[in-house]
């Protein structure tokens, strides 16, 4: 048996779909955590109504933000997966299929960058990233819708042998700079090495990590420990009243390079978008958030 492009554009048209719908259960439990911790009055309110709003859109089968964002995929593709007609297409026709049938109907966010004309189709749309995965039989999806708030203020820089030091100094400035017009509580994501095109992927990739899950080898978690509590104490707060939840996690990602170590940042908002799911040879999906 093999993976139809029909089964691809009703997976993937669901997950975009359930993202705009929902926010993850680990960003819902780290919102509620964080009004338990939060020693800021205005903040706790503020943390309280992103709960009851995200609760009441996901209830109501409404949007929690009215910025859909574009359309952005992950896709890792097992060695042993097969298919039976073309992917990338596949996903372009879900998206579409969506854009037409969606209740309520989507704001035309694509937007070509020569132009400034806006719609829902454009060069390179939907943003699919392919990656490949030994001896796995199934295509692995990941939809992180991306909108303004929080693409807006991804940043990247090279630096040449930088130490540990310097590397989290520029993630602080990347942070401050940002203040609060990426929608905090954030997830910040932290690509470090590789070359400049691989470490804006692993900040992006790092935001995607569950909030909760550290980094497995313990120097990159103690970096993770060291900037959030930092963040944190930059005042920014909820949607920046104020108080002390600017970042729900820090994710770091790296990879081995040259002498020249890019350092790249990511944010995703309080919403933090991102649903998964597997398709299998035998036509099975499963919903792993």
């Amino acid at each position: 048996m093999a993976i139809t492009p029909e089964l691809i554009k009703r997976v993937t048209a669901n997950l975009y779909e359930r993202s705009l719908r929902r926010i993850p259960a680990d960003a819902m439990a780290a919102l509620q955590r964080a009004d338990a911790v939060e020693t800021n009055e205005t903040a706790r309110h503020t943390l309280r109504i992103m709960v009851e709003s995200a609760q009441a859109a996901e209830q109501g089968g409404q949007f929690v933000c009215s910025d859909s964002g574009v359309p952005v995929y992950f896709v890792r593709v097992g060695t042993q997966a097969q298919f039976s007609g073309n992917v990338r297409q596949a996903i372009t026709e879900g998206f579409d299929e969506l854009v037409a049938t969606i209740q309520p109907p989507l704001l035309p966010h694509v937007t070509n960058p020569l132009t400034l004309e806006r719609g829902y189709q454009g060069k390179g749309m939907p943003i699919v990233t392919f990656d490949m995965e030994d001896g796995s039989d199934c295509m692995d999806i990941t939809c992180s819708p991306k909108a303004l708030g929080s693409g807006r203020w991804a940043a990247l820089e090279i630096f040449s042998f930088p130490d540990l030091r310097t590397i989290e100094k520029y993630v602080l400035d990347v942070v401050v700079r940002a203040g609060s017009q990426p929608c905090p509580p954030v997830v910040i994501g932290v690509g470090i090495g590789g070359t400049f095109a691989y470490a804006a992927k692993m900040a992006k990739e790092a935001t995607l990590r569950p909030i909760g899950e550290a980094h497995p080898e313990t120097l990159v978690a103690g970096i993770e420990q060291r900037l959030l509590a930092a963040v944190n104490k930059t005042g920014f707060g909820p949607m920046g009243t104020g108080g002390d939840s600017t970042a729900m996690a820090v994710h770091v990602n790296y990879a081995a390079g040259h002498g020249f170590t890019p350092v790249a940042v990511a944010f995703n908002c309080w919403i933090n978008r991102r649903t998964r799911a597997r398709i299998f040879n035998d036509g099975r999906v499963e919903i792993v958030e």
